[in-house]
């Protein structure tokens, strides 16, 4: 693969392979794209898209079904065939595109358009343009209108009217797909990894926790064998419990400084949460309720509550997050874990408020079972090593999608290139 020079007569990629120097066609998607519109007659299972997932079956993907009773006027997606899913998302305001990638025949969404592609290769490259927030934005902003309810108001054809840089050699196309289609491949590899680890993890923490009913763990280190029963004790006994509040967001000298001020956008699927989006200077920290590093969050307002986490550094948190300090009997580490364990049981008490929410007390009174604290940090320490395992192997991930987002760039004239 070789380094080429930019053209002012028509876009070529900063990067080549071996053997390719001419110009890339820049014309409507309809030249490689054809709308189908074959409908699901034969009543295929329903298929939804997902930005991360790609083209997944719906239940295996959201857990039920929301397609209607009837799916005969559904589109059939055949392998290789591009999707558009004209459905917003936070990155993609203009929808997704996605490749179908198995083999056999799913329904899809009547609201999606569904195209056939001159061949394989160039549905592969469509699909990798898109994955770009940039990029795809540049593509189908000049192309959407919002209407009611934030719905992308745009049909198939002027979708296809949108003209994007490809390459003209299928030989160049089938190049640049087995290259995408391998950097694909390690990180589907990675991605299964990351979540037989995750998947693991709960395995262990399901035998590590007593279940239901029971007051002793099925899984217990030798040294803790024939030790009896875990006591009750509720989330008040572990530790001092803190609701968070929010400073005054009209004066600007609270904010700025280098504190962190979490809320629930800066919880992750990650344990540990140090860099916030929010940071107050040490006169707003003053007019909140301080938490203590090691202290464990969990978030008790709003459609994220049972997110949790462990502050790095001493911290401030908005009133959605009810921290709690542990005392010298519980490991925080253990408290963490006890209540990631807990955490679908206690997003139950909520209920079904238009705002769920479970308030200090409720939150504190909320009832656990706990050993004596040499094995709660046996179990925490565990615990914490197959976290930092997961921490690891998901950098990986990140790596390797870094790489491919890399590879794009140099892979693709730059957005905006082929207008000049």
């Amino acid at each position: 693969m070789s380094s080429k020079g930019k053209s002012s007569a028509a876009p070529i990629p900063e990067r080549r392979f071996p053997g390719f120097s001419g110009p890339w066609a820049y014309e409507p998607l309809s030249s490689v794209l054809t709308e189908h519109k074959v409908k699901n007659g034969s009543g295929y299972e329903v298929f939804s898209v997902s930005m991360e997932s790609g083209i997944v079956n719906q239940i295996e993907h959201l857990g039920r079904s929301f397609a209607a009773a009837d799916t005969s006027h559904y589109n059939v997606g055949h392998r290789f065939d591009v999707v558009y899913t004209k459905s917003p998302l936070k990155a993609f305001p203009f929808g997704i595109v996605k490749q179908c990638k198995f083999e056999g025949k799913v329904a899809l969404s009547p609201l999606y358009g569904v195209f056939t592609p001159k061949n394989p290769h160039v549905g592969l490259i469509i699909e990798a343009f898109f994955e770009a927030p940039e990029r795809s934005q540049a593509f189908l902003s000049p192309l959407c209108q919002k209407g009611a309810k934030n719905t992308l108001q745009i049909t198939n054809a002027t979708f296809l009217s949108g003209r994007l840089a490809l390459p003209k050699e299928e030989a160049e196309q089938q190049k640049i797909a087995d290259c995408l289609d391998s950097a694909d491949a390690l990180i589907a590899v990675q991605g299964r990894e990351v979540k037989a680890l995750r998947a693991h993890k709960k395995g262990l923490m399901q035998q590590l926790f007593p279940q239901e009913g029971e007051t002793q763990p099925r899984l217990r280190f030798p040294e803790f064998e024939g030790t009896g029963e875990w006591e009750e004790k509720t989330v008040g006994d572990f530790g001092k419990v803190i609701t968070g509040s929010t400073p005054s967001t009209a004066d600007p000298s609270l904010y700025g400084g280098g504190i962190p001020f979490v809320s629930p956008a800066d919880i992750s699927e990650l344990r540990y949460v140090d860099e916030t989006r929010t940071t107050l200077t040490a006169a707003g920290f003053e007019k909140t309720r301080p938490i203590r590093a090691g202290s464990v969050l969990f978030v008790c307002i709003g459609s994220t509550i049972g997110k949790i986490a462990q502050n790095v550094r001493d911290c401030a948190t908005n009133q959605q997050i009810n921290a709690v300090i542990p005392n010298a009997k519980h490991s925080g580490g253990f408290v963490y874990f006890a209540l990631s364990n807990a955490s679908d049981r206690i997003a139950l008490l909520a209920g079904k408020q238009a705002v769920p929410i479970i308030n200090k007390s409720l939150f504190s009174s909320v009832r656990l079972l706990a050993p004596g604290l040499p094995e709660q940090q046996r179990i925490a320490d565990c615990l914490t090593a197959l976290d930092d395992l997961i921490a690891a192997e998901a950098r990986k991930l990140d790596t390797l999608k870094a790489h491919k987002k890399g590879l794009m760039q140099q892979l693709f004239p730059l957005v905006g290139e082929a207008n000049a």
